[in-house]
């Protein structure tokens, strides 16, 4: 289904229960937070049983129906012992236990007591991401197991006491100021239930807040000679080519080199190790029709001209629109490029897309009266401008290497080559 997939949802079954179905036929069609995905059969054969309905939410690694192939083979109902021993191995978490940094408690109101070796085990894992619920926040839940560790009960307890310490923040002891017992009010209107898809974009941009520290740099490029060249070209471009020119093939481009010069700025962090990565991938960050955000990636950017750029930036925006991206299309990221000014900003903060090291963020290009040095004096000339901003992660990135990155990425926009040919 992807990386970090632990759950999807049966949109719909294609084959009927006592149905044939043929190899390769679709049987079912899943969704995930991504992207959405169908089951197409291994080998000819007859579906016995369905074990979920449509619409239910199914863990990865569990049995969803019973079938009986060509050959004669069934796949018979697993021992239950096994099955849950599999599915616990298939979610256990990377990196256990969790260590938590140590805080003092806070008022009387929302006390807790941190939990410095936190122990979570899959099925408080399946809980509280069905809950949104942090893993600093499950820090603060007293566990009644073995070693302290947290069971199923403890969890179901918190829940049902209203989660007392989801928004407690700890004191430090020097200070005499304690967290308010506030309670908001959040006022009347219409009731918009959040969708799969954006309380996975809510969880993973909380998640990248909490785990990275998130400094963001702003440089300003003048785009004269790439807007220039694109709108004398991309006519001609169209036509040999058969795509269109947009700014986004020429924005990777561009990244692309400056990575190429910058390699760490293209790495994540594991640990105390940095993994510095040995293919340039680029995602783009596109709006998807239902409004929710995705990001389809460029597989191997650098070693692309720029009609295999545009081509392949062309299908990935065609699929997000369409809704027809595959997994694969979203998977392997190394850096991510957001163009705001799509939307008509002038600059933005983006957040880290994890677990990579910094994201760009391309402002709206607006004509602008420049002072420019000329040989023969300053003049004013109206010029094409942009912002540029990039969001890095302190632990692995430090200002030099970021305001670096960032200023050479401007200086391949500015220094665009208005003799290139297409």
């Amino acid at each position: 289904m992807g990386e970090s997939i632990t759950e999807g949802t049966i949109i719909n079954w294609l084959v009927n229960e006592g149905d044939s179905f043929e190899e390769g036929d679709v049987l079912l069609e899943v969704a995930t937070d991504k992207v959405d995905n169908e089951v197409p059969a291994p080998a000819a054969g007859k579906l016995l049983e369905h074990k979920f309905k449509a619409q239910d939410v199914v863990p990865v690694g569990e049995v969803i129906a019973l079938v009986e192939f060509a050959e004669g083979d069934v796949l018979k109902k697993p021992n239950t012992k096994s099955t849950k021993d599999e599915k616990a191995s298939s979610l256990k978490p990377k990196k256990q236990p969790l260590k938590v940094q140590q805080s003092k408690p806070v008022s009387s109101q929302q006390s807790f007591k941190v939990n410095e070796n936190l122990f979570i085990s899959p099925l408080v894992d399946s809980m509280a991401r069905k809950n949104h619920i942090s893993y600093e926040e499950l820090a603060r839940i007293s566990g009644t197991g073995k070693d302290g560790r947290l069971r199923k009960s403890d969890v179901s307890n918190y829940l049902e006491s209203g989660r007392p310490f989801q928004f407690a923040q700890a004191v430090p002891e020097v200070s005499g100021f304690q967290v308010p017992d506030l309670q908001f009010d959040k006022g009347k209107g219409k009731i918009v239930e959040m969708d799969r898809m954006r309380q996975m974009i809510s969880d993973h941009m909380v998640f990248s807040k909490h785990t990275s520290p998130h400094v963001t740099a702003y440089v300003e490029a003048d785009m004269t000679n790439m807007v220039n060249w694109r709108n004398k070209n991309k006519a001609d471009f169209q036509k040999k080519y058969g795509e269109k020119l947009t700014f986004t093939p020429l924005f990777v481009e561009c990244v692309a080199k400056a990575i190429k010069d910058f390699p760490m700025i293209n790495s994540s962090l594991d640990g105390k190790n940095i993994i510095v990565k040995d293919e340039v991938n680029i995602g783009m960050a596109t709006a998807l029709p239902s409004g929710n955000l995705i990001v389809p990636v460029v597989k191997n950017a650098d070693k692309m001209n720029l009609n295999e750029l545009a081509a392949a930036t062309n299908i990935l925006v065609d699929k997000a629109r369409n809704n027809k991206l595959k997994g694969d299309d979203t998977k392997g990221s190394t850096f991510t490029i957001s163009n705001v000014g799509t939307f008509g900003s002038l600059m933005g903060t983006p957040i880290i897309n994890q677990p990579e090291a910094a994201i760009l963020a391309t402002g709206i290009i607006k004509k602008r009266a420049e002072v420019m040095e000329r040989e023969d004096g300053d003049t004013i000339e109206i010029r094409q401008m942009m912002y540029l901003s990039l969001s890095f992660d302190h632990r692995i990135v430090d200002g030099y290497l970021a305001g670096s990155f960032l200023r050479r990425i401007a200086d391949y926009m500015e220094q665009f080559d208005v003799k290139k040919t297409i």
